[in-house]
């Protein structure tokens, strides 16, 4: 199989003066359109140009000849010229060969850089005419001029920056597929026509959008709007700017406006203040005055002794009556004499108790336990006290809020008439949020486990002492006439000696007692985990001790923890 370098010289297109295509437009007339002539007046001008150069048309030449070889020549002239018109006609009505052919007909792909502004409509707008041959989308866009509105403008650019062309890009390099020597060959040159189509491809869409920047960067237009837009965001800025400015020259005249608003505030409090104060030492000073005045024009009536006033009913009425008061009867105590002053004296002294009882009485207590204030009854505590829940009314409410749930129709009213005590609903209401919530009581609740507590059976291990067991050992050791002879030296042992006997019966007494603070392993278990149930600050701790080991009482548990603990901290103090 021949490689890949073997084809590279083998089945290329002629070039130069061989290779030279003609004008197709140019042999139908239609040089002054050629890529903008219509199908329709491609065929007219075909049907005219076919009749005017058709063979059987110029015999009027071949006779003009005079030799048979100029004949000859002339004849195959005319049908070459005829030829040629056909095949013009063949390649510009076939829409994809004339692509081609329009591909490689003249045209001038150069692009303007830069320009003047006032020529940048003269300069660029025939160049995009130009090139819009190649678009795909007709018709293309104008570019306008300085009054075209912004929308059509980026309408225009729009469209090019999307631009689509139609060109094809025969190169001079490419294959001639004909002449390819067998399928890999023919393959090869597809894919070898592929890459120079495509690299031209793309550099002519290179050349649009460098014509299309160069346009967008120098058109007046956007120059203009981009100057509006750069003007419009410096006045949004310093707008800004003054808007934050004058917030906060706001803000420092509110806080200047506050500051002295609360000196003002302060200062006219301090004068009040001080007004006040004068007020009262004013009031203070004429209080004292008239005080003096009251107890001079009183002299007289006291010295006298007249209707009994005393100095003390003189103070009382000072300290009592305001200073109105004291100044009119002073004055009506000056237009009287003895005992008429005392009169009045006593008068006053009289209107100053009545008023006393009538406060008093204002809040004297009722017998019902009421308070009257200024006519009006204050219920004493032991009415507003509530009715106690009991323990049953609590489980019956307890039962009654799981058996009837949320969603249940009247449902307060329901577990209302469930209860049955007569309690309202704001009653139950409330009851949920306070005696159900609370915790039971530790205490009743281990008094309700020892009433329900089955009684354990008491723990009886008695020890023997070693002469019990001796004993035993021999009666069971003996026979029955042994058994009576140390019967009855026992019996005349015990005659003989009472006095041991009681010591006997002593020592099992003793023994009795001691039998009692025996403890079993058991019950030693139990008090353990009777000590870690019940911790120190439990109430009634030891009954409780006591009553969770059977056989044993309080003093005995207490004992047992001694003994216990002692034993511990002689281990502890060993170690």
């Amino acid at each position: 199989m021949p490689s890949s370098e073997s084809y590279s010289t083998q089945g290329k297109k002629k070039s130069g003066a061989e290779g030279k295509q003609q004008d197709h437009y140019a042999l139908l007339g239609l040089s002054h359109l050629r890529y903008l002539a219509t199908e329709e007046q491609i065929r007219k001008s075909y049907r005219e140009t076919a009749l005017k150069h058709h063979p059987d048309k110029q015999a009027a030449l071949l006779l003009a000849e005079e030799t048979e070889t100029a004949k000859q020549a002339k004849k195959d002239e005319i049908e070459n010229h005829f030829k040629a018109i056909q095949e013009a006609y063949e390649m510009l009505i076939d829409p994809a060969r004339r692509r081609i052919y329009d591909s490689t007909d003249e045209f001038d792909d150069e692009i303007p850089t830069d320009c003047a502004p006032r020529d940048f409509f003269k300069v660029f707008g025939p160049v995009f005419m130009r090139n819009g041959r190649w678009s795909v989308n007709q018709p293309i866009p104008s570019l306008g001029d300085e009054s075209t509105a912004l929308k059509e403008v980026d309408s225009f650019y729009n469209f090019w920056y999307s631009f689509k062309s139609w060109r094809e890009f025969p190169n001079e390099d490419e294959f001639d597929l004909e002449q390819a020597e067998s399928r890999d060959h023919k393959r090869w040159m597809e894919r070898q026509n592929a890459k120079l189509t495509e690299k031209a491809r793309k550099e002519d869409y290179a050349r649009i959008r460098a014509l299309v920047d160069n346009a967008y960067k120098r058109d007046p237009r956007i120059q203009k709007r981009r100057e509006e837009e750069k003007a419009e965001k410096q006045r949004k800025k310093e707008a800004k700017y003054l808007a934050k400015k004058l917030q906060e020259e706001e803000a420092i005249r509110i806080a200047e406006e506050q500051r002295c608003q609360k000196e003002e505030e302060e200062r006219r409090a301090a004068e009040a203040a001080l007004h006040q104060k004068k007020t009262r030492e004013k009031e203070k000073k004429l209080l004292r005055k008239e005080r003096t005045r009251f107890r001079t024009l009183s002299g007289p009536v006291l010295s006298q002794h007249l209707l009994d006033v005393t100095k003390d009913d003189v103070e009382s009425l000072c300290l009592s009556l305001e200073i109105e008061q004291l100044r009119n009867l002073c004055e009506k105590i000056e237009a009287k004499e003895g005992l008429e002053k005392a009169k009045l004296l006593k008068e006053a002294l009289g209107c100053n108790h009545n008023l006393k009882e009538d406060q008093k009485q204002d809040k004297t207590p009722k017998e019902n336990g009421s308070v009257a204030v200024n006519g009006s009854v204050i219920l004493s505590g032991s009415e507003k006290k509530e009715k106690p829940w009991g323990r049953e009314e609590i489980e019956m409410l307890r039962k009654g809020v799981q058996k009837y749930p949320k969603g249940t129709s009247r449902r307060w009213d329901v577990i209302s008439e469930y209860i049955g005590t007569g309690r309202s609903v704001e009653d139950i209401l409330k009851a949920t949020k306070t005696v159900l919530l609370q915790k039971p009581d530790n205490a009743k609740a281990f008094d309700s486990f020892l009433e329900k507590r089955k009684p354990a059976q008491s723990i009886a291990a008695p020890l023997t002492t070693r002469k019990e067991t001796e004993g035993v050992s021999t009666s069971n050791g003996l026979d029955g006439n042994d058994a009576k002879t140390a019967n009855a030296k026992e019996s005349s042992s015990q005659g003989s000696n009472p006095k041991k006997l009681d010591d006997v019966i002593g020592d099992d007494g003793a023994s009795l007692s001691s039998d009692q603070d025996v403890w079993s392993a058991v019950q030693e278990r139990a008090l353990v985990q009777a000590l870690k149930t019940f911790p120190k600050e439990t109430s009634q701790r030891w009954e409780r001790v006591a009553a969770a080991i059977p056989g044993k009482n309080v003093n005995q548990c207490k004992k047992k923890f001694a003994l216990l603990k002692e034993n511990f901290r002689n281990k502890k103090n060993v170690v």
